[in-house]
């Protein structure tokens, strides 16, 4: 089975930056996502990188905002939060697939961390 364990969530002014980081364990992964879910919200979309062929898919939310990357051989995904605001506040999860996905639809990922909070206060 694979585990996904997420850290670096916290609380942050308006404007300040977080980097989310989530380690992955148990299997090869191909695809991981990150997603977020507001309080009396859905679970949203917010960026996922795959590897072979590499492919980096951003919601329009966190464009120009966030950077998503990853370290294969750590077996590591990050989310680099820069320039936040208050709408960015929620749990963040990780996400993760072993095969190669591009797609934003959570039903396309198996593998899920425990989820991390970040609040952004104005």
């Amino acid at each position: 089975q694979v585990q996904l364990v997420e850290s670096g969530g916290g609380l942050v002014q308006a404007g300040g930056s977080l980097r989310l980081s989530c380690a992955a364990s148990g299997r090869t992964i191909r695809t991981y996502a990150w997603f977020r879910q507001a309080p009396g919200k859905e679970r949203d979309f917010v960026a996922a990188i795959t590897w072979g062929p590499s492919y980096i898919n951003y919601a329009d939310s966190g464009k120009g905002r966030f950077t998503i990357s990853g370290d294969n051989a750590k077996n590591t995904v990050y989310l680099q939060m820069n320039s936040l605001k208050p709408e960015d506040t929620g749990v963040y999860y990780c996400a993760a697939s072993v095969k190669r996905y591009s797609g934003r639809n959570s039903d396309g990922y198996a593998y899920w961390g425990q989820g991390t909070q970040v609040t952004v206060s104005s």
